[in-house]
């Protein structure tokens, strides 16, 4: 049996985007107060903009993390883990009530429409829900795992 070669494609932003907008699982990376890392399983999807966002509370640790340093990273993967990317982005926070509106544009590109999108809003407010929006800055290849190259026989 053939063995499963490792890929990594390197790909432009189109080609970054276009595999984001279907994968909304991600490991979130945000940096503690003494500088040691913090990771977050999230979902996240793309806003209208192509910038990673992900719902949250403001008392999330990701969220305090964030607020005092917006350098963080994201580990992008398909619902079988395979391929993912890694996105190195500068996040910011949105609270309410500024983020309703960016809250309710989330879920349209993960879900679709809403059947209640009042209902969705007051939920929103009522859970004081905020957003992490995440200006992609660079990105590594989109990779699958496997065998080294060196191997395929």
């Amino acid at each position: 049996m053939a063995r499963r070669i490792a890929t990594a494609d390197r790909v432009d932003r189109e080609g970054l985007l276009e595999f984001l907008r279907t994968r909304h699982k991600a490991v979130l990376l945000t940096r503690r107060r003494d500088g040691s890392p913090q990771m977050s399983p999230v979902t996240c999807g793309l806003d209208d903009a192509g910038r990673v966002v992900v719902s949250t509370y403001p008392e999330r640790a990701k969220t305090v993390n964030v607020r005092r340093d917006p350098a963080v990273s994201l580990c992008v993967v398909s619902d079988d883990w395979d391929p993912w990317v890694q996105v190195d982005g500068t996040a910011e926070v949105l609270d309410l009530p500024d983020s309703v509106e960016p809250l309710v544009e989330y879920y349209r590109n993960i879900a679709g429409e809403h059947p209640d999108w009042d209902e969705y809003r007051s939920a929103m407010v009522a859970q004081g829900k905020s957003i992490i929006r995440v200006t992609i800055d660079r990105w590594g290849p989109v990779a699958t795992g496997g065998f080294p190259a060196r191997l395929a026989d």
